[in-house]
């Protein structure tokens, strides 16, 4: 059977709010996210030089 009661707010407003989780994506961290669009950045980059200049 569903449990049907209200969860219990009897918590101040005037309290802090308690820390909120963390989602999964905060666990890869930035340095990777940040290596990962450098590297992008730079053939985007070569690939339009290579265009403009050589060809």
């Amino acid at each position: 059977m569903l449990d049907t009661t209200q969860p219990d707010t009897t918590q101040s407003e005037a309290a802090p709010p308690q820390e909120e989780p963390r989602g999964c994506l905060f666990a890869l961290s930035q340095p990777p996210l940040m290596i990962f669009l450098a590297v992008i950045g730079c053939l985007l980059l070569m690939a339009s030089l290579h265009d403009l200049l050589l060809l």
